[in-house]
């Protein structure tokens, strides 16, 4: 296989006629993943991609069965784990099954858990704080729906987007700014187009596969995980919707894209991000290599590097048993870790004073800024890293548009919350712990905070 890749890159790179066959090999797959993940579309007052309309079709279809079917899929991970640990089956023996299932004893408790929040709340059974609407039901009812739907499409559909050269002409296209400005592949341009039209979570996991097929190294990946996972557009209308000002969403979202652009920057040159190894994940090692253009234009360089990644594409039975099994690994493995910290998180923020404990020291920081209404703002600059949209909730009850308006970019330029995101960072091989995760979401809420609200002082009120 290596001699033959080898010879597909030779003839890709020295500058003679681009292979045909390979031409349609990358562009045809490559455009129905750009199709599916970059392109947006209006869908009347909202903004969608191709895989969120499918999902939003098959939410719609199966409608009201999705929370039950969620409990069934988070109670099916526990047993199948159960039995993989203690019973030693046959078919538990295969690699993928070994992965998916034989988890260390944290994990496996942190799948009874989330099974556990999920059944109770499906039954309305147990405690209130668990089975309350804004704690697990905002888990079982809102986010589970989302999640299976979501990401039984963006594993379907990611092989086209990944596998098939869409990455290395990018990456190619873009290698020597980003690796000026940010340190990385050009390929994470990617990551953060996916998420900024599709969502976070699919940037995450767009970052993931790449890491664990040798792309990214331990640094790159951590640092395009916590920095480009940017949420959605359509994400963006909705935090704009609910806290009333839609009427400022271009200098909003302007704001946001600053904001976290000089984040981007700044923060994987601090501690943690910067301490972490340039290795590759170890099972694969790097298969990056980034060659000189040598007498070529950028752009014919760029297409004859992803003729040489379309050749090299796995076949359709490859692609189908690598999305049978990323689809298997979301439901069974990141929806009960979702599930579990995502409902702990939630009732960390609304049933204890310990966001208002932590957020304290916020009140001067944001009175030194100027912002009105700062003891009501304090805890909502904080409790983000349980749930991305709880610091729009509690923003409604603040009469200060300015205020609202820095709580809202805060909030999206943030990117660390424990619902979703942290969760996915946390349950993935990307090389990153609780606290890093802590770390990071305080380093990008004291760059960005000051940020917005100068922009938001001088150039928006």
């Amino acid at each position: 296989m290596s001699s033959s890749l080898d010879a597909t890159t030779d003839r890709a790179t020295n500058g003679g006629k681009l292979n045909r066959s390979g031409l349609f090999k990358f562009l045809i797959p490559s455009l129905i993943g750009v199709g599916m993940f970059l392109v947006p579309f209006t869908v009347g007052d909202t903004i969608n991609i191709g895989m969120g309309l499918l999902a939003d079709g098959l939410k719609a279809l199966l409608g009201d069965a999705l929370p039950a079917i969620a409990v069934g899929v988070l109670c099916l991970s526990v047993l199948l784990t159960a039995w993989v640990k203690f019973g030693n089956p046959r078919w538990g023996q295969q690699r993928a099954m070994k992965e998916l299932f034989e988890v260390a004893p944290l994990w496996f408790g942190m799948r009874i858990l989330g099974a556990l929040f999920a059944v109770m709340t499906y039954f309305q059974v147990g405690p209130a704080f668990v089975i309350a609407d804004f704690t697990g039901g905002v888990m079982l009812n809102d986010l589970a729906p989302v999640l299976l739907t979501f990401f039984f499409f963006a594993a379907l559909l990611l092989p086209f987007l990944v596998d098939f050269g869409f990455m290395e002409f990018i990456g190619s296209l873009v290698r020597k700014p980003f690796r000026m400005i940010f340190g990385l592949p050009g390929r994470s341009a990617i990551d953060a187009t996916a998420s900024w039209m599709g969502s976070g979570t699919v940037g995450v996991l767009i970052t993931t596969q790449q890491y664990e097929q040798g792309y990214y190294n331990r640094r790159e990946a951590s640092v395009i995980a916590t920095n480009f996972s940017i949420v959605s557009i359509a994400f963006a209308l909705l935090v704009t919707s609910f806290i009333g000002i839609n009427h400022l969403f271009i200098p909003f979202y302007l704001t946001v894209v600053v904001a976290g652009l000089i984040a981007a920057v700044i923060v994987p040159r601090l501690p943690p991000l910067s301490r972490k190894p340039d290795t590759y994940y170890e099972p694969v090692g790097c298969r990056l290599e980034e060659e000189s253009t040598g007498n070529q234009g950028i752009l014919r360089f760029s297409l004859n590097q992803a003729i040489a990644r379309a050749e090299q594409a796995p076949g359709p039975r490859q692609l189908l048993r690598h999305a049978v099994l990323n689809v298997a690994d979301i439901f069974l493995a990141l929806l009960p870790l979702v599930i579990a910290i995502g409902t702990v998180a939630l009732i960390l923020a609304e049933f204890t004073p310990l966001f208002t404990w932590l957020s304290y020291p916020m009140v001067p920081v944001l009175e030194w800024l100027r912002i009105p209404e700062a003891s009501a703002a304090a805890p909502a600059t904080l409790v983000g890293f349980a749930d991305m949209f709880l610091p729009a909730v509690l923003a409604t009850n603040i009469e200060s548009e300015l205020t609202r308006f820095v709580i809202a970019c805060l909030s999206l330029t943030q990117l660390i919350y424990m619902s979703e995101i942290g969760a996915l960072l946390l349950k993935s091989r990307i090389p990153l712990k609780l606290w890093e995760l802590v770390v990071i979401f305080l380093l990008r809420t004291a760059i960005t905070l000051p940020i917005i609200a100068f922009i938001a002082h001088v150039f928006v009120f």
